[in-house]
């Protein structure tokens, strides 16, 4: 009888024990917090200037954009769409600092100031690495609204007072270049300005780095044959290609695999038209399989800097972007 009892207790015991363990195992486990996404070393932000979402959505169901395709399959790509002036300036700005207008002074191709010193992707990332442990380059294809020009007086009337004159005012990037290792504006054709990339890619190979590369030849064609034209769509097809070589020259340096890439554009074209007046619908694709909604403009700063491992709460002044790469209900009011 002692003997009995004594394995009905070890058997109670057991049952016990194992269904505890059971219930750790499934509802402690869901409380555990999730592993830290790894941080990559390197980011390229590529701009297809002038990309109009809709005509990137049929080259890619074409077959046409074999590269932005293979990107987006091992992340994803999602609508991005615009809120406020559809140009170079203000749209760039916006991508690149995380600001609308109001923080970054720069309202639209004619109405600017330099943007405020440090409020730049390339700046935070150089305050928040170290300038000397960190690379940022920028090869921009477009010269005109892509300045770093400074201010400067302009003669605009002359009589008998003498000549008068008007404060034109620095470019966007005027204070932006002086932080950054490299600063290309004005590089030309899509083929200039991708050959280059790839130089400094090898130059730089050996250092973490944020490389915004700018193609100009689609909104260049956009604006010379309109948004349905041949043209337009052999530009996409040709920025495709070059983004192509970018990414076959990161695999070749064996960064591929620590290298998140976005690819963008600042603004659409008007359906059948050479104007990009009113164009607010863009994308982005990219290889972070973070990236999990649709945005606007001003998100992708944001994401960069979090991908990055930035604390975004911790800027000042705080961004008006939010990171893609999280759910964000905007505020109904």
């Amino acid at each position: 009888m002692k003997k009995l009892v004594i394995k009905r207790v070890n058997f109670a015991f057991s049952f016990a024990l194992v269904i505890s363990l059971l219930l750790i195992f499934t509802f402690g486990c869901s409380a555990l917090p999730s592993p830290a996404p790894t941080l990559p070393r390197n980011v390229i932000l590529i701009g297809w200037d002038g990309a109009q979402r809709n005509h990137v959505k049929e080259s890619l169901g074409r077959g046409e954009l074999p590269n932005l395709q293979q990107l987006s399959s091992e992340g994803n790509i999602v609508a991005i769409d615009i809120y406020r002036v559809t140009d170079t300036k203000a749209g760039w700005t916006q991508i690149l600092t995380g600001y609308e207008p109001e923080v970054t002074r720069v309202f639209s191709n004619g109405r600017y100031q330099p943007i405020p010193q440090g409020y730049t992707v390339f700046e935070r990332l150089k305050e928040f690495f170290g300038p000397e442990n960190f690379v940022t380059v920028a090869v921009i294809g477009k010269k005109g609204n892509m300045e770093a020009d400074p201010p400067r007086l302009k003669p605009f009337e002359e009589g008998e007072g003498g000549v008068k004159y008007e404060l034109v005012p620095g470019g966007p990037y005027y204070y932006t270049k002086d932080s950054m290792d490299v600063f290309i504006n004005g590089q030309g054709k899509d083929e200039a300005v991708g050959t280059k990339a790839i130089e400094l890619l090898e130059q730089y190979k050996d250092e973490p780095f944020f490389f915004f590369v700018h193609f100009r030849d689609v909104d260049l064609m956009g604006h010379q044959f309109g948004e349905n034209s041949e043209e337009y769509n052999d530009a996409l097809i040709s920025v495709d290609i070059w983004t192509g070589r970018i990414l076959q020259k990161l695999k070749e340096l064996n960064l591929y695999d620590n290298t998140l890439i976005y690819v963008t554009a600042d603004h659409g074209f008007e359906e059948h038209r050479r104007t990009h007046t009113d164009a607010p619908y863009i994308f982005l694709a990219t290889n972070d399989s973070m990236v999990m909604r649709r945005g606007q403009r001003a998100d992708i700063t944001p994401t960069i800097l979090d991908r990055f491992g930035l604390d975004l709460s911790k800027i000042n002044p705080p961004l008006d972007g939010h990171t893609l790469t999280k759910p964000y209900q905007p505020p109904i009011w």
